[in-house]
């Protein structure tokens, strides 16, 4: 196989046949699309919309529409046209290429010519070529021969071109026209290759607790087709595939995300166009989509956004450390139109920079973000603390039979037709009584308030959680998990301890 990719590469065409190819090529040709608007997903489709003018017979025809993306699906394709439609459509999707045009040659005769490299002589041979299963085989005259790269200088002269290939990705179609003459025709289809997200530049000053950001738009062509001068659309969501289940409610695989504990959804609506339940992000101007390129584009650019740095540390169910752990550094901030970015957020990557003590802008961390509505709470997780600190323990575990738990269930029941009869049943509850301590440690010159997260506090299997005593008041964030917004003085430490009963 390598000896024919090799020979391949020099098979090209003599200066005979170099227009012909060149003109079925179309590199002397202007693109044959029409007024193009494509609409980019986040999930890597495309819609691509492309309104020709043609000069359409009346009855059957067939129209060829090239220049379509490469990775186009033939079974998506809507034609609209006056008094048109469609009868039959094929995709042609088996391209001009060195590769193709040697195994189309199969059967048929080819000219190979070879160049002596001490006089620069040319001898040409006619060779039938054979198969190209890993390799060329050839029979010239009465010797079958494999074309191979030997060194010397070697290439194919082909006639003709197979009638088969196309130099660029064409959708042939049959229309059945009611009256002929010329009007635009517009088509429609979904397409693989394209991709879109979103970054954001976040420059945090923490002496006046604001924020900057710059979001930027990165667009992808992976297709071969370029697509010039495009209107083109960004829908932020991911509509669902019918070959794809991720959507549905459960095995929903989790998007990775920085929010740490904190992060609101909001329930502002902004100021955006809305496709369903999709906001749209418009480039604002046209732009052209070359093909296997990647280009960004500014949506977002705000100033003194209010922020604040904060500390975060979460501990799971009974969890304790040998060694106290690092709290997480996070930025508070707010997508809302009062007092925060003023927009719906887009999924993508939040990088954060603070400017040093000489003034210059250094990278502190980053993480991703889903789509986040406007209006949202942001704390979102940057780093980890160097001087900052916690250590949770069990310091005491008991058992406990209380008749603050004991529980009664009564039924009434009647078999076979007889009177109801009352059942009650009595039975003590067994809890147990957990002691955490945590201890929070600070080698800054500043006081902290580190917010201490307890989670898996509430299992469908043990309902009736409850915290009897703690050291500093406690907020429920939710079912499993309460907070603690303790504060740790300069160079100091503090001690947080909570009694929490559960059913296990």
């Amino acid at each position: 196989m390598r000896f024919w990719a090799l020979s391949v590469l020099l098979a090209m065409p003599v200066a005979a046949d170099a227009q012909s190819v060149a003109d079925n090529a179309g590199a002397t040709e202007a693109t044959a699309q029409g007024d193009i608007a494509v609409t980019i997903y986040s999930d890597g489709n495309a819609l691509v919309q492309d309104t020709r003018q043609l000069n359409l017979p009346k009855g059957n025809s067939r129209q060829e529409f090239k220049d379509v993306a490469t990775m186009i699906r033939p079974e998506t394709v809507r034609l609209s046209a006056s008094g048109t439609q469609i009868i039959e459509q094929n995709y042609d999707y088996d391209l001009l290429s060195p590769q193709a045009l040697i195994q189309k040659a199969v059967g048929q005769t080819i000219t190979i010519v070879r160049t002596n490299p001490a006089t620069g002589a040319e001898t040409r041979e006619q060779a039938k070529i054979l198969a190209t299963n890993g390799g060329v085989v050839m029979q010239i005259g009465n010797r079958i021969e494999i074309l191979r790269e030997d060194g010397l200088p070697v290439r194919v002269v082909f006639d003709s071109l197979p009638p088969n290939l196309r130099a660029r990705p064409t959708l042939s179609v049959t229309l059945d026209t009611q009256s002929g003459g010329s009007r635009p025709v517009t088509l429609s289809y979904l397409t693989n290759g394209f991709s879109w997200h979103a970054d954001y530049v976040a420059l945090f000053d923490e002496s006046k607790g604001a924020i900057d950001v710059q979001g930027w738009v990165t667009l992808q062509n992976n297709g071969g087709t370029p697509f010039v001068n495009a209107d083109t659309l960004l829908v932020a969501g991911s509509p669902a595939n019918a070959g794809n289940y991720s959507n549905q409610r459960y095995g929903r695989p989790v998007r990775p995300n920085g929010y740490a504990p904190g992060s609101d959804p909001g329930t502002e609506t902004a100021a955006r166009g809305q496709l369903g339940d999709y906001y749209l992000y418009p480039l604002g101007h046209r732009t052209t989509l070359a093909a296997n390129q990647q280009k960004q584009v500014s949506f977002l650019s705000v100033s003194n956004v209010p922020a604040k740095k904060g500390y975060v540390w979460r501990n799971d169910w009974m969890a304790s450390q040998d060694d106290p752990q690092s709290a997480d550094t996070v930025l508070n901030f707010s997508s809302s139109a009062n007092g925060g970015l003023g927009d719906a957020l887009p999924a993508g990557t939040v990088r954060v920079y603070m400017r040093d003590a000489k003034g210059q802008p250094q990278f502190i961390g980053e993480n991703a973000i889903d789509h986040t509505p406007m209006g949202s709470a942001l704390s979102l997780k940057t780093g980890e603390a160097f001087d900052v600190k916690v250590k949770a323990a069990v310091a005491k575990r008991e058992r406990i039979l209380s008749d603050e738990w004991e529980k009664s269930a009564r039924w009434r029941v009647a078999v076979n037709g007889a009177a109801a009869r009352t059942y009650e049943v009595d039975s003590a509850k067994v809890f147990y009584r957990t002691t955490m301590q945590y201890t929070l440690t600070n080698a800054r010159s500043q006081p902290v308030t580190v917010d201490v997260v307890q989670a898996g506090m509430d299992r469908y299997w043990w309902p009736d959680t409850r915290v009897p005593s703690e050291s500093l008041p406690g907020e429920q964030r939710s079912l499993d998990e309460r907070v603690w917004h303790v504060t740790v003085p300069a160079n100091g430490t503090t001690t947080l301890t909570a009694v929490i009963d559960t059913r296990y």
